[in-house]
């Protein structure tokens, strides 16, 4: 199977299976000397793991991410990072009544199709599961952007056409670390006390949810700050390019605006173009509708992105489907599964931008001559 492999520089191959031993994930091309740790990935995992209140599966996964190999007396050598993730509470079981039939909205048919095979069990490498390992790399990632000053950080921002407001602004150029750390659960403290409607509107649709046997699509939404400017390349290696691909590769993924997105389409020229104006001696934007992004490189500015989720595939409402023996049957899914897939997708969002960011930065460290005269030179 081709496609397990993501990026140039900064490359990054997950494996693993829903139900099988274990997923992980193998870094290539990390710099050498990044001070790093199994403590460095333990947030981003945390915020990732099911089992964690209603918008979650009730799947009970550690999802402890062990390092080994490509981290020596604590500093990354360069060499590729082997990272494991053990399976332990998989229940291969609660999918027997699945073997021969295919689920509506999953890939079970397409994947049956191409290969001639496929894992009933939970959608094998198809699975939502898969992107622990993500997570595991693109915290790797993390790292390497908060060492060179730059903030990634992403939030559920609707289930439903329910609004969520940000907790502390992540849309704004002042994203923390705490922001980063928190940035993937619901919002408990109020903003004009609508963050706590919110909370409270979110519950009501996910029990008529539940009650109807149904799932609600979701949103998210990403801001980076601290962006040098010229990440990207002008043509086929266009940074939106890269992180829509790096989105569109999230299962479930269905939809993305970076800036304005759709609504440019509907906007005067005079209303979509950011003036260009001098601050202390700079050159900044007086606004952001390019999201942060101009001709296919980062301009400087926040880079602001939102991403569409589809809802949950796996309802327990009957639904029309197919056999493997081509006959018309029903199906109603019972099993684990998560009620809104954006809450605990945030943080996959956030790792595949930062894998995205930190191949972009290697990738132009070759755009001048006078950079490489700095490194062989000196």
């Amino acid at each position: 199977m081709a496609g397990s492999s993501f990026g140039t520089i900064f490359r990054v191959t997950t494996f693993g299976e829903s139900h099988g031993p274990a997923l992980g994930c193998i870094v290539d091309g990390c710099p050498a000397g990044l001070p790093l740790s199994e403590e460095d990935l333990r947030p981003m995992m945390a915020r990732r793991r099911p089992g964690q209140g209603a918008l979650s599966t009730p799947r009970k996964e550690a999802d402890e991410a062990r390092i080994l190999s490509g981290v020596f007396e604590g500093k990354t050598t360069g060499t590729p990072i082997c990272i494991l993730i053990e399976n332990t509470n998989a229940r291969s079981g609660d999918y027997d009544h699945l073997r021969e039939v295919y689920r509506p909205g999953h890939a079970d048919y397409c994947f049956a199709t191409k290969y001639g095979l496929r894992d009933h069990r939970g959608g094998g490498r198809s699975s939502g599961r898969e992107t622990a390992a993500r997570v595991a790399a693109g915290a790797v990632a993390q790292v390497l952007l908060k060492r060179l000053g730059i903030r990634c950080a992403a939030r559920l921002s609707a289930v439903g056409n329910i609004a969520i407001p940000a907790e502390t602004t992540a849309e704004s150029a002042t994203a923390t670390d705490a922001a980063v750390e928190n940035a993937g659960s619901l919002p408990v403290t109020t903003a004009e006390g609508s963050a706590a409607s919110a909370e409270a509107a979110v519950a009501a649709l996910l029990a008529n949810c539940r009650k109807e046997g149904d799932s609600i699509g979701s949103t998210v939404t990403l801001s980076v700050t601290g962006l040098p400017v010229g990440l990207g390349d002008p043509v086929f290696e266009k940074l939106d390019a890269n992180l829509a691909k790096a989105m569109f590769s999230i299962g479930a993924v269905k939809g993305l605006d970076i800036g304005e997105g759709r609504r440019a389409a509907l906007l005067y020229g005079s209303e979509n173009n950011d003036a260009f104006v001098l601050e202390n001696g700079q050159v900044k934007k007086a606004t952001n509708h390019s999201g942060g992004i101009l001709g296919g490189m980062s301009d400087g500015d926040e880079l602001s992105l939102k991403v569409y989720f589809k809802p949950t595939p796996s309802i327990s409402r009957a639904q029309r489907t197919v056999t493997t023996g081509g006959k018309e049957t029903e199906l109603s899914i019972h099993g684990r599964h998560d009620p809104v897939i954006g809450a605990r997708a945030a943080v996959v969002v956030e790792a595949m931008a930062a894998l995205v960011l930190a191949d972009a930065l290697l990738l132009g460290m070759g755009a001048k001559l006078e950079n490489l005269e700095k490194i062989y030179r000196e």
